[in-house]
């Protein structure tokens, strides 16, 4: 049996968010979902995690987890307030990752200035690489896919793995490697795992950025056949390190993102706000 999926595409940060449900109990999980943030006034809104809301209560669905891939530097996750939100009308639902969110709480919380009771046990479930779990009738995988990041994982659900910032669709190739515990040639061993599923198994990325908009809307899903033959960084023929020297060159020139420290001090406390309502911004200082 195959899930029911939708496919939310969040424009400002160009990330795709997931509700992927058993069509025969309406048991339902999400997958990095976003809460709205403007930098310019420092103002959080809640349009975006109200979208998914909609597609909940219209269609009937539990939620019984919410699940992240790894903890974003591009937007705030919405876990957090969606948990809230359905512990209203449901059970509360858990707040998944990988195990190895420790570590990355850890490094960013010291980067910030963070007491460890601001995210200790901010997450209710911590996946073992290849567990599995239960969607409704459903089973499911968590499946480690390290290299953007290293606690980074997938998640695998009947014919589908939803691969976060893994690989992108293959006009954009893959993703950067240069944060914290990024790797490039982890990058390249995980898009060969996700590339050795079946030909016909279907690819659900995190994000997509057209290059100069040469489809007509975001896409959310490829198949597998589909990117070996036609990944911009990835596709049959391309050598390990190949890819580590055009990826590792290609890091080193991008910015950082936009909201990269908003992010990381909501998102290692799996959305939750800072008990002083202040986020902590780093100042580089030249010239002085």
């Amino acid at each position: 049996m195959e899930p029911i999926i939708h496919t939310v595409f969040e424009p400002k940060t160009s990330t795709w968010q997931y509700i992927v449900a058993d069509p025969s109990t309406k048991a339902a999980v999400i997958i990095d979902p976003v809460l709205d943030f403007d930098p310019s006034c420092n103002v959080i809104a809640t349009e975006t995690p109200g979208k998914l809301l909609d597609l909940i209560k219209e269609n009937g669905y539990t939620v019984d987890r919410l699940l992240e891939t790894h903890i974003h530097a591009d937007h705030l996750t919405a876990a957090k307030y969606l948990q809230a939100r359905l512990t209203k009308y449901e059970k509360k639902p858990q707040i998944a990752i990988g195990k190895r969110i420790g570590e990355i709480q850890k490094l960013f919380a010291k980067r910030y200035g963070l007491a460890e009771e601001e995210y200790e046990g901010a997450f209710d479930k911590l996946f073992d690489d290849d567990e599995t779990f239960q969607v409704g009738k459903l089973e499911a995988k968590a499946v480690h896919l390290p290299g953007h990041t290293p606690d980074h994982m997938g998640f695998l659900i009947g014919g589908n793995i939803f691969c976060g910032d893994s690989i992108f669709n293959s006009d954009v190739g893959s993703a950067r490697c240069d944060f914290p515990g990024g790797n490039a040639r982890d990058l390249f061993r995980t898009a060969s795992k996700l590339l050795s599923l079946p030909s016909t198994f279907k690819i659900y990325t995190g994000h997509d950025y057209p290059p100069n908009m040469p489809r007509s809307a975001p896409q959310a899903v490829s198949t597998v056949a589909e990117q070996i033959e036609h990944n911009k960084h990835l596709k049959r023929g391309t050598s390990e390190d190949e890819f580590v020297s055009w990826r590792t060159e290609r890091d080193a020139a991008l910015a950082e993102p936009r909201l990269i420290h908003q992010a990381l001090q909501v998102n290692i406390r799996a959305g939750s706000l800072p008990r002083d309502g202040l986020l902590h911004m780093p100042v580089r200082v030249e010239g002085w």
